[in-house]
């Protein structure tokens, strides 16, 4: 395990709010270079937060911070962003893929345009973020890939009502597993992560359809997932395919008290999809 995060350069894609947001400062915490990607730059009156505000964040726990506005629907915008990190911190060490669409409706109320946005976003992104962004990380002595994504169940119960959204997700965890094992030998880290909980973020506090502030209260600070992400990024390349329940990854960093991650300390935890 290595844990010296300074001077290392990491990509978050959706880092204006919530989990990517909170991974960005965790990462500045530790000394490292983050260039943080998403479409809000500016404030969005729907939703709380903007890449300047992660900036803000990160700089003021002693990281270094790279606003990039970024479609990652858009192929062009995807590689002129990470041409954008390298050329201002002088490489890539990591990239997290955290951006995400949600979408969950029964198979027949799931218009093709709403299919096709959470696979634009979910799938698509995710692999042309990462395969822009692997030459660079192939120079790197500590290249990482963390995607936000679930580990794969065929229970039914994760699948009606829910299809178009869930192959989706699977189809990152596809790729983390197929991209591990072709770059087994190459020194690169490819994992997973996802939470055993909801977690506090714009699309659970402001989707009432979720659950809105309820389901809220009944979840996790996304600092949670931050710090399981920080777990996973200090393994050597070794640890790597692999798909990382939050509380999981925390276990082995020998963190088992998590009462300090409830937004209402003491009361009950909604479990997340997929676990």
């Amino acid at each position: 395990m290595t844990d010296n995060f300074s001077g290392y350069t990491f990509l978050i894609t959706g880092a204006s709010r919530g989990i990517g947001k909170a991974i960005a400062v965790r990462l500045g915490e530790e000394g490292a270079n983050v260039a943080v990607c998403a479409r809000s730059m500016d404030e969005n009156h729907k939703l709380p937060g903007t890449l300047p505000e992660t900036v803000e964040a990160v700089e003021a726990v002693g990281g270094n911070a790279l606003a990039i506005q970024l479609d990652v629907r858009d192929d062009e915008q995807v590689n002129v962003a990470i041409e954008k990190c390298v050329s201002h911190f002088g490489g890539l060490d990591g990239v997290i893929c955290n951006a995400g669409a949600l979408y969950i409706a029964p198979f027949s109320f799931t218009p093709m345009k709403r299919f096709d946005l959470v696979h634009q976003v979910n799938v698509r992104a995710t692999y042309a973020t990462i395969q822009a962004a692997l030459p660079h990380l192939h120079k790197s002595d500590r290249g990482r890939v963390l995607v936000i994504c679930p580990p794969v169940s065929m229970n039914p119960k994760w699948l009606a009502g829910t299809t178009a959204y869930t192959i989706s997700k699977y189809g990152m965890s596809v790729l983390v597993g197929g991209l591990a094992a072709e770059l087994v030998g190459d020194e690169i880290g490819v994992n997973g992560l996802w939470p055993a909980t909801t977690i506090d973020t714009a699309a659970v506090r402001y989707n009432e359809a979720l659950g809105g502030e309820e389901m809220a209260n009944r979840s996790r600070k996304p600092s949670i997932v931050a710090d399981a992400a920080l777990h996973i990024l200090s393994q050597s390349s070794d640890c790597t395919g692999r798909f990382f329940i939050d509380e999981e990854a925390l276990a082995e960093a020998g963190i088992t008290d998590l009462e300090q991650y409830s937004v209402t300390p003491g009361g009950p935890l909604q479990p997340d999809f997929y676990v």
